[in-house]
């Protein structure tokens, strides 16, 4: 009576080739190991996966804070130095972006979302400067440095 019933593999003696196979075979499921292993991040990333990168300021720009905020975010597009693509990039700080003017060299780096993804309320924008012509964006605003006359 029970020899019709099919009995999946268990844990028995003879198993371990069936379990390892089945484990590698669902990993694929896990989305984390499935990004990881097809490195679609660094494809997909414009820094492609280091942390920073140097950058050409194109313009600079106003983004308007996503709701309930009500504010203008100082950013600059720049283009990347190592392959051409143009980015967004936040300056943090008081007054940071009178620092940096067109054509200025910038080093970005990631914002520090989840996920690489935008942080708070600054749509779309997944970078940061944090150096302008060499020198710290944050000193600059502290005002303990002066931006170089080039």
């Amino acid at each position: 009576m029970w020899l019709n019933k099919v009995i999946p593999m268990g844990n028995g003696l003879y198993n371990a080739r069936k379990l390892q196979n089945d484990r590698k075979e669902f990993r694929w499921s896990d989305r984390y190991y499935k990004r990881r292993v097809l490195r679609l991040k660094e494809k997909s990333d414009p820094l492609e996966g280091s942390p920073q990168a140097r950058g050409i300021v194109i313009e600079k720009v106003g983004i308007e804070a996503k709701q309930p905020n009500s504010a203008i975010r100082k950013c600059v597009k720049v283009q990347l130095i190592k392959n051409g693509r143009v980015v967004t990039a936040f300056a943090p700080g008081n007054g940071a972006i009178n620092f940096i003017d067109e054509h200025d060299e910038v080093v970005i780096e990631g914002i520090g979302g989840r996920l690489g993804r935008s942080k708070g309320d600054i749509p779309g924008v997944r970078y940061k400067v944090i150096k302008v012509n060499g020198i710290s964006l944050n000193e600059l605003v502290r005002g303990r440095k002066e931006k170089p006359v080039r």
